[in-house]
């Protein structure tokens, strides 16, 4: 394996370093496979893609939603070189040294891609940056007027790095681990663009969606257009599996998030799995309790559930959502520790997780938080969740 840390910390970034990879040529790179070679030459496909499949495995994968960032020290140390998100995502081999951190120190069966929800907007017409302290902030979209400068994103132009970075990971992982990809959602990433940064009401999107339906169907049209060839891109460049997240749609009524919400979720998912059907794709919304029938009824792979939800009843209800969509099989499931469970002892830890892995059952089951990891999180509670999870046989429990 290549030892890309020593790549990037040769040299800080000067004022003009540009964010993306070299040009992209004309030449366009072969498609990446979506199997492993191990050492003897052998296909293999790693643990965390067959249990999200639905497959028997051998124990259950495991991996945590932001594992890559603020609760690592070397994390910490390395945003003193490189000052902003945008610097940490978009320059390939930072955003390999960052997504291999958790790896590395952890042995997770997941590699996630560092980026964030809003990286292909530039591409889309649509420019962002981010506040370290306030978070994302855009110029507000509200008007028929001002969503004439979107346009369908081709990421080859305007996100090459996105695509080095997918394809050093697969690399630089082994075969046993899988490297993930993710895209925001339509609704989600509607809410950065209507109201101009992150909301707790989230009261300018909703005027819209009452006001001027047509105005909001028109903009989550064009995000879901651009989003799923983005989500493509990933999956040609060496993701493995898709992660979609409509954190915010857990904001909405279920009559909203039919309309608004669960559609533009579809167009993504359809897409994609017209084109590779065989890569497994995940859903996940904050506060989504009152959803999951509903997110299931998607079509998607696997939901993810938050830590409001009972593993064991969020099990039966992904399978009834699945089975009145008419979608064949239970469906898999993602999560759900609560992160705050990781600032409690060792025995906590211990015993909250295998609680929810013997409710998930033997197949099926990607355990993972029911949110991100928080940052004050000490890196020795995160290690031990992620021993604990591995070292879990159903067989034994």
């Amino acid at each position: 394996m290549k030892l890309v840390s020593a790549l990037f910390l040769l040299a800080a970034p000067t004022a003009n370093h540009a964010f993306s990879a070299s040009p992209p040529t004309s030449d366009k790179p072969a498609i990446m496979p979506q199997s492993n070679t191990d050492s003897a030459g052998n296909t293999v496909d790693p643990l965390l893609i067959r249990a999200a499949r639905g497959e028997k495995t051998e124990r259950v994968p495991v991996w945590m939603m932001r594992q890559a960032g603020r609760h690592i020290a070397e994390y910490r140390e390395l945003c003193k070189k490189y000052p902003t998100f945008r610097e940490r995502s978009e320059i390939p081999d930072v955003a390999v040294e960052v997504s291999l951190q958790p790896w590395r120190n952890y042995q997770t069966d997941g590699c996630i891609l560092f980026s964030d929800i809003l990286t292909p907007l530039p591409g889309m017409g649509v420019e962002f940056d981010i506040d370290e302290k306030v978070g994302p902030v855009v110029t507000p979209m509200r008007c028929w007027d001002d969503i004439k400068k979107m346009h369908l994103i081709d990421p080859s132009e305007s996100a090459p790095f996105v695509a080095e970075a997918l394809r050093t990971l697969r690399e630089e992982v082994t075969p046993e681990t899988a490297v993930l990809g993710f895209v925001g959602c339509p609704y989600t990433l509607a809410t950065y663009l209507v109201e101009g940064k992150t909301s707790k009401e989230y009261l300018e999107i909703k005027k819209m969606a009452f006001t001027e339906p047509k105005l909001l169907h028109a903009i989550l049209t064009n995000l879901a257009e651009s989003l799923a060839e983005y989500a493509i891109y990933q999956i040609e460049n060496g993701a493995q599996l898709i992660q979609i997240f409509d954190s915010w749609a857990g904001h909405l009524s279920p009559k909203d998030y039919d309309e608004f919400a669960a559609p533009y979720q579809k167009m993504i998912l359809d897409k994609v799995k017209a084109k590779y059907p065989t890569v497994p794709t995940v859903v996940y919304i904050k506060h989504s309790g009152a959803l999951i029938e509903r997110m299931a009824a998607t079509g998607v792979d696997v939901v993810s559930l938050d830590w409001t939800v009972d593993m064991a009843e969020g099990r039966e209800r992904i399978a009834a959502g699945r089975a009145k969509a008419g979608i064949d099989g239970p469906g898999g499931v993602q999560g759900n520790l609560d992160p705050s469970v990781l600032f409690g002892d060792f025995a906590t830890i211990k015993e909250r997780a295998e609680e929810i892995l013997k409710k998930a059952g033997p197949t099926g089951h990607v355990m993972n938080l029911g949110h991100g990891i928080e940052a004050a999180t000490p890196e020795e509670n995160a290690a031990y969740f992620i021993e604990t999870v591995r070292n879990f046989r159903h067989e034994d429990a």
